[in-house]
């Protein structure tokens, strides 16, 4: 009775274990694991419920191609009848990037104080993994985020520079790779870090505020155009409404 059981309950499980693996293959052909580690979400929002959120997409795309393709003319039909679907079907990996490049300014963005408090604390004799550490404890945000893995890597055995090139790989772009340099140039050749972080801290401030100023610039061209289309047409509407409404009374006089 008992080996029945086992081989009953290993009959159940099997299939179960060979639908997992699929779900495992079709995300990783789409990239989706990588996708959701790069948007933060990947602790929120689990592979297979992403999978099915692309379906669902899909057939609704599908569903409003079957109302909109007999409508469109001539050879647009084709186009909306698999447009739709795509667009359905790729919708949530938009939503993702969108996500990630939030995450990425957000990270950035905190970058410039976390360079700030790691010179304070090689300058004070400690070294970069205990500032690390203070970082990882005392920061928020997506910063803070890969700052607590690298410590967790840390803790469990790893070496400094091994920890630094997993945080380099995680998080892609010039600012994290500059400092992990950095670290790595200190810790080989004996260079000052202290100083290497506060000229790296001052140029990200500066270039942060050169970001500011030229989407602060490229918005006065938008704003002088939602003016032009919006405000003038509607105050002219106002106008036209009270002249039309006072017609009898300005018109009397002729």
């Amino acid at each position: 009775m008992v080996a029945r059981a086992k081989r009953r309950l290993a009959s159940e499980e099997r299939p179960s274990r060979e639908v997992d693996a699929r779900w495992q293959r079709a995300a990783l052909w789409l990239d989706l694991p990588e996708r959701l580690r790069r948007s933060g979400l990947e602790a929120r929002l689990p592979l297979p419920a992403l999978l099915l959120g692309k379906f669902a997409g899909f057939c609704l795309g599908a569903i409003l191609a079957l109302g909109a393709a007999p409508a469109a003319p001539g050879r647009l039909a084709i186009a909306v009848a698999l447009g739709l679907p795509a667009a359905g079907f790729f919708v949530p990996d938009a939503l993702l990037e969108r996500e990630a490049r939030r995450r990425r300014r957000r990270l950035v963005a905190a970058l410039p104080d976390a360079l700030d408090l790691l010179a304070v604390s090689v300058a004070s004799g400690r070294g970069p993994a205990d500032g690390l550490a203070q970082l990882a404890r005392a920061g928020e945000g997506p910063l803070a985020e890969e700052m607590r893995i690298a410590v967790a890597e840390l803790s469990c055995g790893s070496s400094l520079s091994a920890a630094l090139a997993a945080l380099r790989a995680r998080v892609p772009g010039s600012e994290l790779a500059t400092m992990v340099a950095s670290i790595e140039r200190s810790r080989r050749f004996g260079s000052p870090l202290a100083d290497q972080l506060r000229r790296q801290s001052t140029i990200l401030r500066r270039e942060g505020r050169r970001a500011v100023e030229e989407r602060a610039a490229r918005a006065a061209p938008k704003i002088q155009l939602v003016v032009a289309l919006v405000l003038v047409p509607s105050v002219m509407l106002m106008i036209a409404a009270g002249l039309i409404a006072n017609a009898g009374t300005l018109l009397s006089g002729f």
